[in-house]
């Protein structure tokens, strides 16, 4: 099988018109003032992306992130949430979205349903939600398919991924990089995208 590979952290309309042509399956718009690679006009900056474009947004309430996305045109919502995951997922795709749906790698969670998961490190331990750019120990897979997050680039995927437990592999269905893709905050390495892209694709299950 192989895998699928997500460029996130985009922010502006070129480096995601990159990625998308370097053969990204997804591309990902983070919506968190706070974080470098907030995009400020998403609506903008994803107008190529159909449906490979994911919103990426911190919140608790549906409202906000379905107007946001349906606003860009995107079927794709990634909420980072920490008081009512289960409900605001439900909205979400009772509003008829996709879900990618972030999963801490940390153990007790309840096992939402969602289309896709994204298996990344624990907030608790980074200090942030979402993209850190740190990895994670992987003790504790998501309950269904997954992509695999946490300072993934060009030169670690194939080591990452070979120390994946044999029963959490048949569930991944690719991976997700962000900030070891960049040239500075909020702007995409060229280079650095089309190796991890390349070496990516180039993996199979």
């Amino acid at each position: 099988m192989k895998l699928k590979a997500k460029v996130c952290g985009l922010t502006n309309a070129d480096d995601a018109r990159l990625a998308l042509h370097m053969g990204a399956d997804f591309v990902g718009f983070v919506h968190h003032p706070p974080s470098p690679r907030h995009c400020g006009d998403i609506p903008s900056a994803s107008a190529n992306a159909g449906g490979k474009g994911v919103l990426v947004i911190v919140g608790e309430e549906a409202g906000p992130m379905i107007a946001l996305a349906r606003a860009a045109g995107l079927t794709w919502i990634q909420p980072h949430s920490r008081d009512r995951k289960a409900a605001l997922v439900q909205d979400l795709r009772g509003a008829g979205f996709k879900v990618l749906l972030p999963w801490p790698d940390e153990g007790g969670q309840e096992p939402i349903k969602a289309e896709l998961y994204l298996w990344e490190p624990n907030p608790k331990r980074t200090g942030v939600p979402g993209g850190s750019g740190q990895a994670h120990e992987a003790l504790h897979p998501p309950p269904g398919p997954y992509l695999l997050a946490g300072g993934l680039d060009a030169e670690n995927l194939q080591r990452r991924l070979a120390i994946l437990p044999l029963v959490t592999k048949s569930l991944l269905r690719g991976v997700d990089a962000a900030s070891r893709l960049e040239a500075g905050p909020g702007r995409k390495d060229p280079v650095k995208v089309q190796a991890y892209l390349e070496n990516a694709h180039a993996l199979h299950l």
